[in-house]
């Protein structure tokens, strides 16, 4: 792993994990759940192959988790946002993954990309709204 992927994974723990936590959300990184009796909110973060960035996607599903067609089965603390067919990728109405390789005069990009995320999770906290019970 980069040391720049190692700042960006750093700055995401210290500025966007605690508003999860917050708000219910339970996991370590790079994926995240909140149970209710009806749902399961989900987020995961997926990093760019190549590096530079990643994207942050949301996603729901039952309470009991997911069962996929060929009958495995993943339970409530395990399942993840990859899990589920239906997913939000936030900053989507951009198209663009949030990006930490960009020439910026920021003293701390990594910092400033999390901060971009904070903004984002109304996107997400509008989807598991408008998804409500399963």
């Amino acid at each position: 792993m980069s040391s720049e992927r190692d700042k960006m994974i750093s700055a995401l723990k210290n500025i966007v994990v605690p508003e999860l936590r917050a708000k219910g959300f339970k996991g370590s990184f790079p994926h995240f759940r909140r149970i209710s009796e009806d749902k399961i909110d989900l987020m995961t973060f997926q990093f760019d192959r190549y590096g530079g960035g990643f994207v942050v996607e949301a996603a729901v599903c039952s309470p009991e988790g997911v069962t996929f067609s060929w009958g495995e089965k993943v339970p409530p603390n395990k399942v993840t946002a990859h899990d589920v067919n239906d997913r939000l990728r936030l900053n989507e109405k951009n198209g663009q993954w949030f990006r930490y390789d960009v020439e910026k005069e920021s003293e701390n990009i990594y910092e400033e990309v999390a901060k971009e995320v904070l903004k984002h999770l109304i996107e997400a906290k509008e989807y598991w709204e408008s998804n409500g019970k399963i």
